[in-house]
């Protein structure tokens, strides 16, 4: 049975993954959280320590590092970009050290497809483009995965690394939970002439991928990005989380053009290239080299999301 370590256990990925590991009862999951919660008592054994403190148990197989310091709305430091790092970049090297000394068979790491960039304009990011961050989060991310590929260059730790776009669920956190308010509200949304092209991934979907890394002997040492099969337009995902709603869809036309401007006005440019401009993600590597493919439909995801965001209002 193989002996799991997952960072970030209590997370929002870190407890989809875990009780999904449990149910296949071949795992034995070790969870490394911020502080002990009752609801992790189901686990074989919990750490409560940040990654800078924890000193791995022995004989662990995989590491699945899902910690970091991930995007703040409200960012207050005057510095983020090393905030970033001390998190992201020296507590990822200081685990991955203790997993080369504990000769941990696996370390799989959590990036994210802004390694690639933030925008896509003809062709979708695959994983040999040349990464163009542009936020501090996913400098941190990229700094991370060359410093990885160097301490594990040579040795027995395979490492694999993952590019995830957003993920979503009907209990995701942060931009998208505010996109879910806003979509269950009877508000027109301004989206009629949305014909953007933009990949994620359900929660159920990355969760199935990272179970295929842990054990895929293709995967070793590679890096992947991972998404949902069909990449959406803003509009399109409005309308499929309205349907799992049970809710009509009002739509008004803005020109993007006005959009655009009135975004820069109020310093929300960042929120207009989610809503409105195009990222997409070729996922064929991980199809060709692990045969995978997202078990769920993106329509199909939206749709169970829009109904679970109503059954957990109720």
């Amino acid at each position: 049975m193989s002996r799991i370590l997952i960072t970030g256990g209590s997370g929002f990925v870190g407890q989809a993954l875990t009780l999904n590991l449990l149910k296949k009862n071949s795992y034995q999951i070790i969870s490394l959280v911020r502080s002990f919660q009752e609801d992790q008592k189901f686990v074989e054994q919990l750490i409560a320590a940040n990654i800078f403190a924890a000193d791995l148990p022995e004989n662990i197989d995989v590491i699945i590092h899902l910690a970091g310091r991930a995007h703040i709305l409200n960012e207050q430091t005057t510095d983020p970009l090393s905030e970033f790092r001390k998190v992201n970049v020296e507590g990822t090297l200081q685990l991955a050290r203790q997993a080369l000394e504990k000769k941990v068979k696996r370390f799989i790491f959590m990036s994210s497809i802004g390694v690639n960039g933030s925008v896509t304009l003809q062709q979708p990011f695959t994983e040999d483009a040349i990464p163009q961050p542009h936020a501090d989060y996913a400098v941190s991310k990229l700094e991370a995965e060359y410093e990885l590929k160097k301490l594990f260059a040579g040795s027995d730790t395979e490492l694999v690394i993952i590019r995830p776009p957003l993920v979503y669920a009907a209990h995701a956190p942060g931009n998208f939970a505010r996109l879910l308010k806003l979509v269950a509200s009877n508000l027109p949304l301004p989206f009629a002439g949305t014909n953007n092209k933009r990949s994620f991934v359900a929660l159920e979907n990355l969760v199935d991928f990272i179970q295929t890394c842990i054990q895929h002997p293709n995967a070793a040492n590679q890096t992947f990005l991972v998404a949902d099969q069909t990449p959406i337009s803003t509009r399109e995902l409005v309308q499929y989380l309205k349907q799992g709603m049970g809710k009509s869809v009002r739509f008004i036309y803005i020109p993007q053009s006005l959009m655009k401007l009135g975004a820069i006005c109020i310093g929300k440019s960042k929120l207009y290239e989610q809503l409105f401009e195009s990222l997409e993600v070729d996922t064929t590597k991980a199809q060709k080299l692990l045969g995978w493919t997202a078990p769920l439909s993106t329509q199909q995801a939206m749709l169970q999301v829009g109904q679970n965001y109503l059954k957990m209002k109720e």
